[in-house]
């Protein structure tokens, strides 16, 4: 067996046994794209292993999906098929596990489209489908796979061995027992957001270059970290993760904020990215490259142009200390504090859970078919607990943890 043979193996075990969390009887669904069929399959392998009933792969095409947006009629274009929101239903009900693979092998692939066909061509009620599923309904993880392509987007060049150490070190797989350093991760990460709910802060300001936002917290919101559980199954949802994070109040965001890495999406990288927030409705959208992308995706729905969660990460984040920027939001987003425009996650907020859209609006809690984050952390950036009579105390400083 080669080395990068031993990789995928042990990388299929952390992603079933503590990712993923695979019981015995369940149905696991894994989504990825062609060039992720090897890891696919090895987790399928790993998955029977530990007892699952059933493995479901579901694998695309960026290339025909390209042929769709090119060319189907604008009607359409925001087709579902409606078997494949079935299957993610009928997982949800059978409380069965899902498995996302991501690693692009081509984030430019649509770059060169009309950015509003191409915002407009994502499978809208599979994505809310999609994101039901993952409210609480199952246990799931997003993983990414090395590959030819996502290695020249980073080095120029197709070097996936390269690749393959940065997401080792990334998931903690070059650790002698990887399964103890991820219990030992998960136990930092949860004192921070332990931290966090008992100084029940009121809004966060952040300060930076190109940044000054300040974003309105929940009354009664928790913060969570990498562990979580869904119907009684915990699971680590993100591998990597460096982040604690909650879901802020969707009606009390105003200031502008400078993204700091690029955004990969809907087969487009999108460079230098401000953002303008008015009474929580992002107003004003400005982009290098991408703009009239990022401004139909935050037009999808109406919680679109509201954020649904906050992230921070500090400076000691595996992920970043790679130095790399992956053009990849998995990975991208555990290297640096982020936001995301769209769905909240109901569970932060005390209730949420059991509201209707409609009264999670009015309770300030977002709710959207997308969920996009973006990065905008750095070693520049200050990030402030502000208490509700205005008093300020430091939780990042310069990107460092302080609080």
């Amino acid at each position: 067996m080669t080395s990068r043979d031993t990789l995928l193996q042990r990388y299929a075990e952390l992603t079933v046994r503590v990712g993923i969390n695979v019981q015995p009887g369940q149905r696991l669904c894994i989504n990825g794209q062609l060039e992720h069929a090897d890891l696919a399959r090895a987790v399928a392998r790993e998955a029977y292993k530990v007892g699952a009933a059933w493995v479901d792969v579901y694998l695309t095409d960026q290339h025909v999906k390209r042929a769709h947006i090119e060319f189907a009629s604008d009607e359409s274009l925001e087709y579902s098929p409606p078997w494949l929101v079935k299957r993610l239903d009928d997982l949800g009900a059978d409380h069965g596990a899902l498995l996302g693979i991501t690693g692009d092998p081509e984030p430019e692939i649509f770059a060169d489209l009309d950015g509003a066909r191409v915002a407009k061509a994502r499978m809208r009620k599979v994505s809310e489908a999609s994101l039901r599923l993952t409210d609480g309904a199952c246990n799931w993880c997003i993983v990414g796979y090395p590959n030819a392509g996502w290695a020249t987007t980073i080095f120029g060049e197709p070097d996936v061995d390269r690749l393959w150490d940065a997401v080792a070190t990334a998931v903690r797989l070059d650790t002698d027992d990887p399964v103890a350093a991820w219990q030992e991760h998960i136990a930092k990460l949860s004192q921070r957001a332990n931290t966090l709910n008992a100084r029940r802060f009121d809004a966060l300001r952040y300060a930076g270059p190109g940044t000054d936002l300040t974003v309105g917290l929940l009354p009664g919101s928790s913060w969570f970290a990498a562990l979580d559980q869904s119907a009684g199954i915990d699971h680590v949802a993100n591998m990597p993760t460096e982040e604690v994070f909650t879901s802020p109040d969707a009606r009390r965001v105003n200031g502008v904020v400078s993204a700091t890495y690029p955004l990969q999406l809907h087969g487009t990288i999108v460079r230098g990215l401000k953002v303008r927030f008015e009474g929580g409705r992002a107003v004003e959208i400005t982009a290098e490259t991408g703009e009239e992308l990022v401004r139909q995706h935050a037009s999808s729905d109406d919680g679109a142009s509201r954020l649904g969660e906050v992230a921070l990460v500090d400076n000691d984040s595996r992920v970043g200390k790679t130095g790399l920027v992956f053009y990849n939001t998995l990975f991208d987003e555990n290297a640096a504090s982020h936001l995301a425009l769209g769905m909240a996650f109901p569970k932060t907020a005390e209730g949420a859970s059991d509201l209707t859209p409609e009264e999670r609006h009015e309770r300030g809690v977002n709710h959207s078919s997308i969920h996009t984050d973006f990065m905008i952390g750095s070693p520049d950036l200050d990030v402030f607990g502000v208490d509700a009579d205005g008093s300020e105390t430091p939780i990042l400083r310069k990107g460092d943890w302080v609080l």
